[in-house]
């Protein structure tokens, strides 16, 4: 061996870090998205309530970390020792640091979702044995919750940070990436989370949180759109080897995932539904959840298109 990335054969394709990473990426977005923006919310409006929007964030995030660490796990060599990864670390290493953001980012997650689910909870008969345990942690909540807040921020960083440290690849080599995940996660999870307070939790679909977070949105979509502009730029405007990945926007199927899936679906889909569609639709239930859906899609066509392509278009 040279030292080099031994490249995978079979379903990879030739890819080191193939799709259930993106799937990890995704996941791990819509998580710290989610509980980043209903928590920021929670703390601005003074909230002490549960609220679906909290009902709602809590939940995704819980589900959709367990599941993204599940990929995560089955992608290992081993799956069976992925304990080795909780045993032994070194902080010079960005996923050693992200296994310690995880280990405590996880069951912290878990607390807030008991607490924000304490009524739906209560009327289980069979999980009142979680009562006491939810009384015990109420009477800390706030500092959970701010502490919840910096670990989402850190998870939805993290998944950029991690990828953008191979450096043999100039789409994925950048400094803007965990920027733009944050930016995307903070999306996506809020249209889930959106999504879910309304459709489980009761949540009107023009109440004031609901409106305040579609006036959110529109920044943070813009703000994602200029980090894809700048590494677009940066990478067209580079040396031999970042223009030559620079065809990852032009040529090949991952430019089409990038246009069609990002672009058109991602960011058209929420701007056309909302702007250029009838007053009567634009604010039915219907458009309310086309729109969720493409941003939730574009973000996951987003995640395999910088993991797919960044991947191929190597130094």
């Amino acid at each position: 061996m040279d030292g080099s990335i031994e490249f995978t054969i079979g379903l990879s394709e030739g890819i080191a870090w193939p799709w259930p990473i993106a799937v990890y990426l995704f996941f791990a977005g819509i998580s710290g998205g989610a509980m980043t923006i209903a928590l920021c919310l929670r703390f601005f409006r003074h909230q002490t309530s549960n609220t679906p929007l909290i009902k709602a964030a809590s939940l995704i995030a819980l589900v959709t970390i367990c599941l993204g660490m599940l990929c995560l796990v089955c992608d290992l060599t081993n799956p069976l020792y992925f304990w080795r990864i909780l045993v032994y670390y070194n902080l010079s290493s960005v996923m050693s640091i992200g296994v310690i953001a995880l280990l405590f980012y996880i069951p912290l997650v878990a607390v807030v979702t008991l607490l924000s689910l304490e009524e739906e909870l209560g009327r289980i008969k069979a999980l009142a044995f979680l009562q006491p345990l939810i009384r015990g942690f109420s009477t800390v909540r706030h500092p959970i919750e701010m502490l919840v807040l910096m670990l989402a921020l850190a998870v939805c960083a993290y998944t950029g940070f991690l990828i953008s440290a191979l450096i043999r690849f100039p789409l994925i080599n950048t400094a803007v990436l965990p920027a733009l995940f944050v930016a995307s996660g903070l999306s996506a999870g809020a249209a889930c989370a959106k999504m879910i307070a309304v459709r489980f939790f009761g949540e009107e679909l023009h109440s004031p949180e609901m409106a305040m977070l579609h006036q959110i949105e529109w920044p943070v979509m813009f703000t994602e759109a200029l980090f894809i502009f700048m590494i677009a730029v940066s990478l067209m405007t580079g040396n031999a080897g970042a223009q030559a990945a620079f065809a990852a926007f032009t040529d090949g199927i991952w430019a089409s995932v990038f246009w069609l899936g990002v672009v058109a679906v991602g960011f058209g889909g929420p701007v056309l539904l909302n702007f250029a569609t009838g007053n009567h639709f634009r604010h039915s239930a219907t458009a309310f959840y086309l729109s969720g859906l493409c941003g939730v899609s574009g973000m996951m066509c987003l995640r395999l298109f910088i993991l797919y392509a960044g991947q191929t278009y190597a130094l």
